[in-house]
């Protein structure tokens, strides 16, 4: 069938801010469909939220809107743009949730806007518990025995009825927001409770538990003929009981019969057209280990994040033909652009084995719940290819960036036998590592497959690796052992580390020995038809499938899993690089692995190769490359930085700003005789590697204080400590941390932070942007809320800050791309940091200015001059430049009449037990843009896309810590003022009548009930402020008020500053006031 005619114009929305269940994958997916449609001569108008992605680009659709994915604003981009369809299967449960919004209200029938694709019925057959499960028993295939529920009573009904432990999965939610397996009635309480106030339809599906069953699921596509392929089947090594997101997973299945691998594809392809989709879909199943026996567990009838595994494992390209699919073609007429010879109505092959491994964030979060359950926790994750299961495993732990290149873990062997069992059982984010340990200890295949429910042949893989440990501590490093301790997939280090030397020692012996690895291809195809675009992965083998050709070329490196501190903003200018680099006819590498990303997509670079970004697998890649201009490290945020050093010590060309210089900025002692040498003022401070040490320096420079390891990213275990004791307490952790590298003391200015990005040559210094966050100094800025162009700066100030950032550019020879950040108190303007790479906020600069920094930055790192490219500071305005006799610095144009609001967006609702509360140490994952004529529309904006919805008017709970209480009193009479009831706990109650503002007095949770958390599950609180006090453990009042508020869905500011910025919104904007929109190609 040729292209549907009826539509020349189509919207796609997105999937808004990055949060725990629905990641970068729908970036990937959604600029892979955006240029298939326009690939067929479609204009595409795109909605999303969210500015770190490459899919809100200028270029990556006709019609770029980031605006909040509200049914309002939604209607208003239809309204002007007057799509004629909708393709609403690309931004994961957030676009799916809004297309059946938009059909609801009839918003899609009043502008003649058909969706494309799978049908509404369809997707609401799979979305729908009630219909879903309907349907599968209609065809014949087995679901779990399950009700459904929009009332708590119901589900402890139906406990009672068919017994505990049942599974609670609440409907059209993502990552298993608000799920859980309740194993009584009172966890089934709280479980329904918490998911039917997340579900948007206020329903619950209770099922029968199969835990311990294997988990299985299967990508399948199908066309509007009707014509079905399976693209490819994983097995999750976890059983049934983690959220397949939580899940280790291994592509193709391992452990399945033949006959159980083609009952469970047979069962897929019948779902799928029965189901009527058109494009991809994820099914899950659950296998009885023991027998045949099998449920479907659940349908994504949309493009998933097992899709962008699936896509990634095969390299065939899902969202792209999902999107032809949805526009009317068939799968044999759509042409396969890996091959670029054969059509996309093929099954994939696999002559190899894929790993992903999640990436968790509870090195951010020591108090989280780590065990692992049906509610998704990873930020991220990684992927390995290898041609064994053993390798595979192997090459994702070093993937994971978590100090660990092997299996074994300080932790875990400190752990007793008992923990131990009791860690097998239930698993958490080590139990990799439990399980080598515990075959360490003696315990056999059988033991802990019963404890475990993990499939024995993964058991003996791990066992195979744990022997060889006993083999290489114990035998002389021979050759043909060398071999088969990396074809298991062991790193140098891990090698050094067993038999004393150093990791660069094995790798000379490794090559000395003619041990090498090899690059074999991912074609779709195992080598079936020639491949136009592959991608490559390493493994110790004998035939090298790599095609290095001559000329020019440089290496990119990615950034690995996200995680919280280092998210796809570092992804964005990876990819920014990777294309300009084929601009300057440089053939473009990159090297990462992570699946979610745009990096890794097939068509990003000239060539992909699917590795660790370690020192051993970057320095093997190189060689295998053979001759390159260099490496460039400064895109990949500190995972690439971190490989600059080892890569120039071993002979490797980094491109860029110089080694020593980055050494500079990131060297405490270096960095402020640079300072003093500049005349720049920076907070008094010193570094200390002793407790001893750390107190002598706080006592001279006064507390406050403001204590960090040095060297890290996203203020990993920053905090501000208040006296001698608090510092003690801290030092006690953080030098457990960073052993090898000093603490850093600085004293703590409770003033205004500003940051700017910059790109420089050496001689010429852009500044793109000047931004003030929202909240003072002492919020980490990936957790404040960011303003560009800034709103109280005064000229002198901005003048400083122009004046600063051109000298230290500048003298570190800065070549590319620096991030400055700035605290603001009294009239003095002090250096906070200066990094030497992309940071998080160049995404958010370059759609809001037009610079394209990353783009520029490549150029220079290229080898180019900024005059030459045309960038010259002859046009900056009084106080906007800065001459000094080593160059120029200049401020990019502002915007007149636009005003660009960055806010933070956090995943508090899927990590139970995790303070809320900010701090220095960043917790935020994602981010949204709002952008209108002035601040507290751009803030309103951006405040309803981070889920910020506070209503004009309702209750306001009022409980500070008592140095805030001053300061909130404000705060509180404003609120009055605008007709809100204020509820306070006894203390600030007493003060908020002394200032003769009327309140309410409500209990704290140990003062009886009704307490405040009752008030706040009876919904009686709209918006809860509350200020931290000094312990945060779970048993304190301020701790189980901001969590309860939370999980029932009431926001909660832990800021004054962001109270303030609130009541700008809601003083600022009448009820009903419309706010602007306008596309990114409109800004500038």
């Amino acid at each position: 069938m040729p292209r549907r005619q009826d539509v020349a114009r189509v919207l796609v929305i997105g999937s808004g801010p990055i949060v725990i269940g629905q990641a970068a994958e729908f970036d990937y997916a959604g600029t892979q469909a955006c240029q298939a449609l326009r690939e067929e001569g479609l204009s595409v108008v795109l909605i999303n939220s969210n500015p770190a992605t490459i899919m809100t680009d200028r270029h990556v659709a006709d019609r770029v809107y980031i605006e909040p994915i509200t049914l309002e604003f939604v209607e208003r981009v239809i309204a002007r743009e007057r799509p004629q369809g909708l393709l609403p299967t690309l931004g994961g449960q957030i676009g799916l949730n809004m297309a059946m919004q938009l059909e609801e209200k009839g918003i899609l029938k009043k502008y003649g806007v058909r969706l494309l694709g799978t049908s509404l019925a369809a997707i609401r057959r799979a979305e729908d518990r009630a219909e879903f499960r309907a349907l599968i028993k209609e065809i014949g295939e087995p679901v779990p025995e399950s009700t459904i529920v929009t009332n708590p009573e119901a589900a402890l009904t139906f406990g009672e009825e068919v017994g505990y432990p049942l599974i609670v999965r609440p409907a059209y939610t993502l990552g298993g927001t608000g799920g859980g397996m309740a194993h009584d009635a009172q966890e089934m309480r709280e479980i329904v409770t918490r998911g039917l106030t997340l579900s948007p339809v206020t329903q619950c599906l209770i099922e029968r538990s199969v835990a311990g069953w294997k988990e299985i699921e299967y990508e399948v596509m199908r066309d509007g003929a009707g014509n079905c392929i399976t693209i490819c089947n994983m097995e999750n090594i976890d059983p049934v009981g983690v959220h397949t997101g939580d899940s280790i997973v291994v592509a193709p299945s391992q452990t399945l019969t033949d006959r159980e691998h083609q009952m469970l594809r047979a069962a897929a392809l019948k779902i799928i057209d029965a189901l009527g989709i058109e494009g991809g879909c994820n099914i899950q199943f659950a296998l009885n280990p023991h027998s045949q026996e099998y449920v479907v567990i659940e349908v994504n009838p949309r493009v998933s994040r097992s899709s962008a595994l699936a896509s990634k494992a095969t390299g065939y390209p899902i969202a792209k033909v999902a999107a032809k699919i949805a526009v009317g073609l068939t799968l044999d007429e759509i042409r396969n652009p890996v091959t670029g010879t054969t059509f996309a109505a093929f099954e994939p092959a696999l002559d190899y084995c894929v790993l992903k491994i999640p990436r968790f964030p509870f090195d951010k979060f020591a108090t989280a719940e780590r065990t692992l359950g049906t509610q998704m926790k990873a930020t991220g994750e990684v992927m390995a290819i290898d041609r064994t299961f053993a390798g595979a495993l192997l090459k994702a732990v070093r993937s994971l960036e978590t100090g660990r290149d092997g299996l074994d873990h300080p932790s875990v062997e400190a752990m007793d036998d008992e923990t131990l069992r009791e860690h097998l059982a239930a698993p958490n984010d080590e139990r990799l590592w439990v399980v080598a340990e515990a075959l360490r200890r003696g315990m056999t295949v059988e033991q802990i497959h019963a404890l475990s429910a993990i499939d024995p042949f993964f058991l003996r893989a791990i066992e195979e690796i744990v022997e060889m440990e006993r083999e290489l501590a114990s035998a002389p490093l021979t050759a043909e052992r060398m071999r088969r301790a990396k074809r298991l997939g062991f790193a140098d280090a891990a090698i050094g580390r067993i038999v004393g030397l150093d990791p660069l020692e094995v790798r000379r012996l490794r090559l000395q020995m003619g041990v090498r690895p090899v690059y074999k291809m991912v074609d779709t195809c195992a080598a079936e038809f020639a491949a136009s675009t592959p991608y490559y992965y390493s493994c110790y083998d004998e035939e090298n499938e790599a095609v290095c050709p001559p000329g020019r070329k440089a290496v990119v490196l990615g950034s690995g899993p996200i995680r919280i501190g280092q998210g796809i903003e570092f992804d964005y200018s990876a990819v920014h690089a990777a294309w300009q680099l084929r601009g300057e006819q440089i053939q473009s590498i990159i090297i990462n692995n992570n699946p979610e990303t745009v990096s890794t997509d097939f068509n990003t670079s000239d060539r992909l190769y699917f590795e660790p970004l370690t020192l051993e697998d970057v320095l093997n890649v190189v060689e295998q490359e053979g001759e390159i201009e260099g490496v460039i490290c400064q895109f990949g945020g500190q995972t690439a930085i971190n490989l600059a050093v080892p890569l120039s010590r071993a002979g490797v060309p980094v491109l860029g700003t110089d080694i020593d210089q980055m050494d500079r900025a990131e060297d405490r002692e270096r960095f402020d005789r640079l300072l003093v040498e500049l005349g720049i003022p920076k907070p008094p401070g010193a570094t200390a590697t002793t407790v001893e040490e750390a107190v002598a320096v706080a006592e001279r420079i006064g507390y406050p204080v403001l204590v960090r390891p040095s060297f890290v990213l996203g203020g990993r275990a920053m905090e501000i400590v208040h006296d001698e004791a608090e510092l003690r307490a801290y030092m006690a952790g953080a030098i457990a941390v960073s052993a090898d590298r000093p603490v850093l003391v600085d004293r703590y200015f409770l003033g205004k932070e500003v940051e700017v990005d910059c790109v420089a040559d050496g001689e010429q210094v852009i500044i793109a942007g000047i931004m003030e966050h929202l909240e003072r100094a002492g919020v980490h800025s990936g957790d404040s809320i960011a303003v560009y162009p800034t709103v109280t700066l005064t000229q002198r100030q901005r003048e400083q800050i122009v004046a600063y950032s051109t000298k230290l550019a500048l003298a570190l020879q800065v070549k590319g791309l620096v991030n400055i950040q700035y605290v603001i108190h009294g009239d003095q303007t002090y250096v906070i940091e200066v990094n030497p790479r992309s940071s998080r906020t160049v995404p958010f600069l370059t759609k809001v200015t037009g610079l394209e920094m990353a783009r520029v930055a490549t150029q220079v790192i290229a080898g180019h001059r900024l005059s030459e490219l045309g960038y010259s500071p002859s046009g900056a305005g009084p106080g906007a430049r800065c001459d000094t006799p080593q160059g120029t610095g200049w401020l990019w144009p502002e915007p007149a009449e636009r005003v660009a609001v960055k806010a933070p967006v956090f995943s508090w609702q899927k990590l139970t037990s995790v303070d809320m509360g900010l701090s220095p140490e960043m917790k935020s994952t994602g981010e949204v843009l709002g952008v209108d004529t002035d601040l507290p529309r751009a803030l309103y904006k951006a405040l309803l896309a981070s889920g910020v919805t506070v209503p004009h008017r309702g209750t306001v709970l009022f409980t500070v810590a008592d140095r805030d209480k001053a300061e909130a009193m404000a705060l509180a009479r404003q609120f009055s003022d605008l007709g809100y009831r204020i509820v306070a706990t006894a203390g600030t109650a007493r003060a908020l009548e002394a200032c003769a503002i009327p309140a309410e007095r409500v209990a704290k949770v140990s003062e009886g009930t009704p307490n405040i958390p009752d008030l706040i599950r009876a919904h009686e609180i709209d918006l809860v402020i509350n200020t931290l006090t000094r312990g945060r453990d779970a048993h304190r009042d301020g701790f189980i008020i901001r969590r309860t508020a939370v999980e029932h869905g009431v926001p909660t500011l832990t800021s004054l500053d962001t109270a303030r910025a609130v009541l700008t919104v809601l003083s600022s904007l009448r009820e009903g006031e419309e706010t602007g929109i306008s596309a990114v190609q409109d800004w500038v």
